[in-house]
């Protein structure tokens, strides 16, 4: 049984028995540092929804809900952590000072449209609201970019497990492995990427 396989079993218990509260507080989790892939929690939805247990609007906003509370949540750990925050616990965040300088420097030319594009990049939309706060970025355009990106990325996936629950459970488990592929590629694409950036700027210093 694939990592994907596992919790979309689980969400769907979890879901049964808490219902619209689960989505909300799995996809809160999911917007903060927490290792709650949206992959495994918005497909099982849909196939509720295929069901007739959960409707497509009651989905997306519940999980929409929960994405914008746990960014804020991230952006303000941001904002008020500030350095000493990053000094103290960056390490656990693949943060440290010089990324600090560099992700309010970037926020400060291109914050807006860094916050809409990362919610479609696993790993990397779980950590951006972070420095989103160490930059000061505009709340008001914080809250708009996630909400439109996050709520285009959740209504993507509770339609893929809508579509594959309109053929059933065993067709989204025959997917579970190639998911977990791709998560663990998009993965090691993202921490090779954090590696590179690291040592180049050391080089460059």
């Amino acid at each position: 049984m694939g990592a994907t396989q596992f919790l979309a079993e689980h969400i769907m218990q979890f879901y049964e028995t808490t219902s619209y509260i689960s989505v909300f507080i799995l996809m809160t989790m999911e917007s903060m540092i927490l290792p709650v892939p949206s992959e495994a929690v918005l497909p099982p939805a849909g196939l509720l929804i295929a069901q007739g247990k959960f409707t497509f609007a009651g989905v997306i906003i519940a999980s929409t809900v929960g994405s914008i509370f746990g960014s804020l949540l991230s952006y303000w750990i941001g904002v008020y952590g500030g350095r000493p925050f990053v000094e103290r616990y960056g390490k656990y965040f693949l943060l440290d000072k010089k990324a600090l300088n560099a992700s309010e420097k970037y926020f400060a030319k291109h914050g807006d449209i860094t916050i809409f594009v990362c919610r479609f990049i696993p790993v990397v939309r779980h950590i951006i609201s972070i420095p989103a706060g160490f930059g000061r970025m505009n709340i008001w355009k914080f809250s708009v970019y996630t909400i439109v990106g996050a709520g285009m990325w959740n209504a993507f996936l509770t339609w893929v497990g809508v579509k594959w629950g309109q053929q059933g459970w065993d067709a989204l488990m025959k997917y579970g492995h190639t998911i977990d592929i791709v998560i663990v590629i998009l993965i090691v694409i993202s921490g090779a990427y954090f590696f590179w950036k690291h040592f180049r700027s050391r080089s460059i210093d």
